[in-house]
């Protein structure tokens, strides 16, 4: 027993069942061991969570090379998988107030990518800000659709196409006829088209 392998266990019991399910308890059941022996390896649950979000935070890929749109366009790519892995992180990753080393290094990259690249620090803000935010509010929204995969997403829409008066909301109506339920449609492949939005606007902004 040590604190990478309670860090893992707890980890996949989120991943499983949820992060309300995650109780030392739990935990320790899943590890095979009494709650309290927990604590010679995490203070408490506090200190818990803090390490589980960095070890999500150690999935994301640091951005790298001189191509500063190229590096925050692979980390964000890579970002949104591992919050797809860990669904339950979404609304905890930048909410802890004693982060881990990984989660601050993970933040020092970003800024110094950003700062090496020109960006003022006023820009670097707004850049930070603008791109995570947009990561985390793409995967919160993937979270809350009511289906899993591509392939159910045109099952859906014809079920709620058939539920609502076509004639009072015509343009709702085509969108999902010729669009949704187009074969091969994927929501999640929507994520990079806005995602270069952002990208192309702040490099923009860099020129001025």
């Amino acid at each position: 027993m040590n604190r990478e392998r309670v860090l893992r266990a707890a980890v996949a019991l989120a991943d499983e069942a949820g992060i309300e399910a995650l109780t030392m308890r739990t935990l320790g059941r899943a590890l095979g061991v009494e709650a309290m022996s927990l604590y010679n390896h995490v203070p408490g649950k506090e200190a818990l969570l803090d390490g589980m979000v960095d070890a999500v935070f150690a999935e994301i890929d640091l951005p790298a090379g001189e191509d500063w749109k190229k590096a925050l366009r692979q980390r964000a790519i890579s970002m949104r998988a591992a919050l797809n892995r860990h669904r339950w992180a979404i609304g905890l990753m930048e909410s802890r107030t004693s982060p881990g080393a990984t989660t601050l290094r993970q933040h020092d990259a970003v800024i110094g990518c950003l700062l090496a690249a020109g960006f003022s620090m006023e820009l670097t803000a707004h850049a930070f800000a603008a791109v995570d935010s947009y990561v985390y509010g793409f995967a919160l929204q993937e979270k809350g659709l009511p289906f899993d995969r591509p392939e159910q997403t045109a099952e859906m829409a014809q079920a709620m196409l058939a539920h609502f008066p076509v004639d009072e909301f015509p343009h709702l109506a085509a969108f999902t006829r010729d669009h949704v339920m187009r074969p091969g449609y994927d929501f999640g492949a929507e994520f990079e088209f806005g995602l270069d939005l952002i990208l192309d606007g702040l490099d923009r902004l860099t020129g001025r």
